[in-house]
């Protein structure tokens, strides 16, 4: 067998980097896609150091012509496109009455739009493999809610029902679609950054979930890894809550 390729976005960090050193592990080739080049060169250098595979590319996923030329490069480099994760995303913690239209549309652009031009480009390759996998990452924000993140909320939510969809119309084609909501992981770009405008500590948000400590970006890796694997062949439309046993509705 051929092996399989795998792109990953907003991957030269926290959750996004993990789900790549998984995937390599695994024995995927890996593109690692970020808006920092640099950052996700680093990322394949470790990947390569350690015996695998693994190009960097650079592309703003709300923009097509970007993600067009970058998978472009990574078919060119490595094979046709047969896993793809969503995992490049923004957030931002503004009261409802003060997000503006900017700040709205960017969200969306990013969030959402994002990962529909991505499967987009990468679709035609699923389909002549009859054979892929999506995994979209969204937030435990979009099942829950969060005051102060309409915007991120609503954007991740969207992608739960792009999750479902695509679900239904891929899956006579060989392709599975899932999502991952992660709670709150440590250690991320996105965590550290906001982490002060939380309404508890990290330590108190720990103790309130039943396994007693925050997600570390392997958890959301590891279950990335079964998604994209053929053992999860049976598995389509499904989100899998990797979020330390939170509640949500």
């Amino acid at each position: 067998m051929t092996q399989k390729v795998a792109l990953v976005t907003g991957a030269a960090a926290g959750i996004g980097a993990a789900i790549c050193r998984r995937f390599a592990a695994e024995g995927f080739a890996v593109g690692v896609l970020d808006l920092k080049l640099e950052a996700a060169q680093k990322v394949v250098d470790e990947i390569t150091a350690s015996g695998g595979t693994a190009v960097a590319l650079a592309a703003d996923v709300s923009n097509r012509a970007e993600v067009r030329a970058a998978v472009a490069q990574l078919r060119a480099a490595l094979g046709p496109v047969t896993i793809v994760v969503n995992n490049a995303g923004i957030t931002g913690w503004i009261p409802f009455e003060e997000i503006t239209d900017e700040a709205w549309d960017q969200m969306m652009a990013v969030n959402l739009r994002g990962p529909f031009i991505v499967i987009q480009e990468v679709l035609d390759d699923m389909k002549a493999a009859k054979w892929g996998r999506i995994i979209n990452i969204s937030s435990s924000s979009a099942q829950s809610g969060t005051a102060r993140m309409a915007h991120y909320s609503s954007s991740k939510g969207g992608v739960i029902t792009l999750t479902r969809t695509l679900a239904l119309e891929l899956g006579p084609l060989g392709i599975t679609v899932n999502n991952i909501p992660p709670a709150s992981i440590a250690g991320t770009v996105m965590y550290e950054e906001s982490k002060h405008l939380m309404p508890m500590t990290p330590e108190q948000a720990a103790q309130m979930l039943p396994v007693r400590r925050l997600g570390e970006p392997d958890d959301i890796a590891n279950a990335a890894a079964w998604l994209a694997s053929d053992a999860s062949s049976y598995v389509t439309g499904q989100t899998i809550g990797v979020n330390g046993g939170r509640v949500v509705s």
